[in-house]
């Protein structure tokens, strides 16, 4: 098994029909996939051979599945980043994911350079978004373009799959718990496929449906949930670099977009924009919400603006994504995250690992299933504490109702949701604790109108020390990606604690 037969199978049963749309740019599966093939090939004339690593910082362009089906058509490992990734933040994952190419966006080019001169082990850089046009590539640097051609030095191609296995390892993706440095959930060819082709089917795609793809690819719910299941269905998927919701409108109305996957925020801000440009979607079919709860009013509010119903999902990196939604089939309950999907089952503990039985009361929201990572890369404690017995440990609370469908009351108590990105804490306030005139610093989220969440880091200054918001702001964007940095910052003359001395976030948020 290996993921790529998503395009190479779509390819076969429709090579004309569009699989890509970027802006004025387009490629039919017959295209994307000679392009994968092509791709393969240079890696492998590089010396990249099955089992390696190829990492991406790219963001939603077509080169992006370019690189990500070709690295699996050789037989690799594909270390999806963050485009946002700050120099220090890339080398760390390069570093952690034992990558041995990076594949980087054009603009992202002085952080990757800066990056990959700190990784000895990355020996190779992809310049994707250029051409021979815009001059000679940096030193040691290659072209993707040149690859990408109909004729080219980059013509020969992988004629077929490798005969990699179910649980092999097809995409590392990065995540943090709330304590220590992102760490990278291995994802098999198995939990991928499967998970893309559920989805497909609980939503009914088919080669009539196109959806518009704003989550970023780099994330697990713009692989899953558009790139591979929309793709592996033979719909069409119309490609955002970035999220703006009057260009977002514009695109669903000339695409005539039925299948659109968001956060809260996107769908917040949608709304608000529709407000104003008086949009017209009545080709929309469907839409589906992950990645934060969704507000019950946003939900409401949209569907009778729009006349389509969101179904909300849930899901996290290491799950695939998706691990529950509220199905087609079922009355769709606001405020739920619906059901477990076909093969995936929950279970809610208490704080003495004792299993749940009655509805209505909370409990630690455990998975098992197909979808469930095999384990976090070079990190077998980690594993071993998150996974028992098969069940995945999500630190989310739930309830479920006597109809099955389940409710988050709350989540991991300290990481912050903004704008569908996971922020964590514990990242911060490392920064902040190395700034000479902070001597206690905690991280909290606050409510945000547009964002969900919106960061914030309340600090005690060591004595005879001052420092300035501003000067504190300024400090965590140099050496954090642009959704992690603290936008609010508060100080104290000390922070509250407990007998133990641990600092009190609950009563700050509070």
């Amino acid at each position: 098994m290996n993921l790529a037969s998503i395009v190479r199978q779509s390819a076969r049963q429709h090579p004309d029909r569009l699989a890509l749309v970027a802006g004025e740019h387009s490629l039919t599966y017959r295209e994307l996939d000679a392009r994968a093939r092509r791709f393969a090939a240079a890696l492998s004339a590089m010396g990249i051979h099955r089992g390696q690593h190829v990492a991406l910082l790219l963001p939603n362009v077509p080169e992006f599945s370019v690189a990500y089906f070709g690295t699996l058509y050789l037989g690799a490992s594909v270390v999806p980043l963050n485009t946002l990734l700050t120099a220090d933040e890339i080398a760390y994952h390069l570093d952690d994911s034992d990558a041995v190419v990076l594949v980087a966006w054009e603009p992202s080019m002085a952080a990757a350079a800066a990056a990959m001169n700190r990784v000895d082990t990355c020996r190779a850089l992809i310049l994707a978004g250029a051409s021979a046009d815009d001059g000679p590539p940096p030193s040691g640097a290659r072209r993707m373009a040149e690859w990408a051609a109909p004729r080219g030095p980059g013509t020969a191609a992988i004629t077929d799959l490798p005969d990699t296995r179910p649980d092999d390892t097809a995409v590392i993706l990065y995540t943090s718990g709330t304590t220590g440095r992102p760490k990278g959930a291995e994802l098999t060819h198995f939990n991928l496929f499967h998970n893309a082709d559920h989805l497909g089917r609980i939503l009914s795609f088919d080669q009539d449906t196109t959806g518009l793809c704003a989550l970023p690819l780099f994330h697990s719910f713009g692989q899953t949930g558009m790139q591979n299941s929309l793709l592996l269905h033979g719909g069409c998927v119309v490609l955002m670099p970035r999220f703006a919701p009057a260009e977002t409108l514009r695109l669903m109305t000339r695409h005539r977009v039925s299948y659109f996957a968001g956060v809260p925020t996107m769908y917040f801000a949608m709304l608000h924009e529709a407000a104003d440009k008086g949009a017209d979607l009545t080709h929309l079919r469907v839409c589906l919400s992950g990645g934060a709860p969704m507000p019950v009013e946003v939900m409401k509010a949209f569907e009778q603006r729009f006349g389509v119903t969101i179904r909300e999902s849930y899901g996290l990196s290491e799950t695939s994504p998706l691990a529950s939604i509220n199905p087609l089939e079922r009355p769709c309950k606001p405020g739920s995250i619906g059901t477990p999907v076909a093969r995936v089952e929950f279970r809610l503990i208490d704080a003495e690992d004792r299993v749940i039985t009655q509805h209505g009361t909370p409990g630690e929201i455990c998975i098992k299933g197909y979808n469930v990572t095999k384990g976090y890369y070079k990190r077998p404690e980690a594993t071993a504490e998150t996974i028992r017995d098969g069940w995945f440990r999500t630190g989310d609370v739930a309830v479920f109702d006597e109809d099955g469908y389940y409710f988050i009351v709350d989540r991991k108590k300290d990481m912050i949701i903004r704008g569908g990105f996971n922020v964590y804490p514990r990242e911060i306030e490392e920064v902040l604790y190395a700034h000479p005139a902070v001597a206690e610093a905690a991280v909290i989220g606050v409510r945000h109108d547009r964002h969900g969440e919106e960061v914030k880091a309340i600090i005690a200054c060591k004595p005879g020390r001052t420092v300035t918001t501003e000067e504190i702001i300024a400090y965590c964007r140099e050496r954090l990606a642009a959704y992690k940095y603290p936008r609010l910052v508060e100080f104290r003359e000390s922070l509250p604690k407990g007998p133990t001395g641990k600092i009190l976030k609950r009563e700050m948020r509070d």
